[in-house]
């Protein structure tokens, strides 16, 4: 899932400046899942903004609105519909969300509500991790299930670097973290060897193909069954 962290209220309220008429528009799927942009979200953004505004005396017509997926095109009608009316459009979906809404609304302003962080796993209650770069060439397979991309402060491919100290990454002794960063390389090895696959580790990665990454522009898929 996409996690998300919805600005501050004053940097909203900055971007709004000027606009009597928004239209507050969530997305229901991943940022509701982070507590960033649901229905619920949008309704509590929408209160404070007006409390906001009303402080310092503007009259501001907020209106709410909330999509399954705002980066669905066909799931914009009804967004793109309600934003007729307004001045602006304040989108509280991860960055591909908004641009999808942007793209349909090409004469109306539309601004992020959120900051969109990185692609994460629900890890309990509240907390949510970066386990995934989305670099386009995996190596899950070989690592036991583990990113060192993403996991292994270095991007290491072939690690460990013989940095750790006491199954910790080196990068705790640079500056405080909390809580500290273990050493992707040595969960690798655990895993694998509680898989009994330590031979894998004698596979050398191959240069990673960073072209199938973001190295090379914005990245599109195409369904094979849509090719002409």
């Amino acid at each position: 899932m996409i996690v998300g962290t919805r600005k501050p209220l004053a940097e909203i309220q900055d971007m709004l400046k000027g606009f009597d008429r928004i239209l507050l528009s969530g997305c229901d799927t991943c940022v509701a899942e982070c507590v960033a942009g649901g229905r619920k979200e949008v309704a509590e953004l929408a209160a404070a903004l007006r409390m906001a505004f009303q402080m310092a005396g503007r009259e501001v017509d907020i209106r709410e609105n909330s999509v399954d997926r705002q980066c669905i095109h066909e799931f914009l009608l009804d967004v793109v519909e309600q934003a007729e009316s307004a001045q602006a459009v304040l989108s509280l979906a991860c960055g591909a969300g908004v641009q999808a809404l942007a793209a349909h609304l090409p004469e109306i302003p539309v601004f992020p509500a959120l900051n969109t962080l990185f692609i994460g796993e629900t890890a309990e209650r509240g907390l949510w991790l970066e386990n995934c770069r989305g670099c386009g060439d995996c190596l899950l397979g070989l690592t036991g299930g583990i990113c060192p991309v993403t996991r292994c402060a270095k991007s290491l491919l072939n690690g460990p670097c013989g940095g750790p100290k006491n199954g910790l990454c080196e990068i705790n002794l640079a500056r405080e973290f909390n809580p500290e960063v273990p050493c992707a390389w040595l969960q690798i090895y655990e895993r694998l060897m509680a898989l009994g696959q330590l031979d894998r580790l004698m596979q050398v990665a191959r240069p990673k193909d960073w072209s199938q990454g973001d190295a090379g522009g914005p990245r599109r898929v195409l369904r094979p069954d849509q090719r002409p």
